[in-house]
């Protein structure tokens, strides 16, 4: 039923997140999943209107490691614009079957098979939620 989420590359990314903390970041966002109790905790620096530095704590299921070692492996660069547009095509992708991101958030295409679960849909998005509130903290 699952071998369709659980493959090898979602693994691998589930795998490659590392729980850190920033000593002194312009914002630190949570995020939690009320269905399954996934919970993800960012801490973000920003420089030039750029995500500078990124430090993550996750408790989740695979798909929400992975969506997070995503965020991990491609944000530092990025704009508060960037990782919201990112945020919306995932949701869009899981929610109403659209698209995948692109660019540097196009390895969220792995988790196009999440699509099938809502179940699994809020979890997978942790990162996402909480990397935006965080930016758009960052900003003001």
């Amino acid at each position: 039923m699952f071998g369709d989420l659980y493959n090898t590359d979602i693994l691998t990314l589930a795998a490659s997140v590392t729980d850190t903390r920033l000593d002194a970041p312009c914002a630190t966002a949570r995020a939690v999943s009320k269905l399954c109790g996934s919970e993800l905790e960012i801490d973000l620096d920003m420089d030039g209107g750029k995500v500078s530095a990124v430090a993550l704590r996750v408790r989740a299921c695979a798909l929400g490691q992975a969506s997070a070692g995503i965020l991990q492996n491609a944000i530092i660069g990025a704009s508060v614009d960037d990782i919201s547009a990112a945020h919306q095509a995932l949701e869009a992708m899981l929610k109403s079957g659209g698209p995948a991101p692109q660019g540097r958030f196009a390895k969220l295409s792995l988790l196009k098979g999440v699509t099938d679960y809502p179940a699994r849909h809020t979890s997978t998005l942790l990162a996402f939620k909480a990397a935006q509130e965080a930016a758009r903290e960052c900003q003001s």
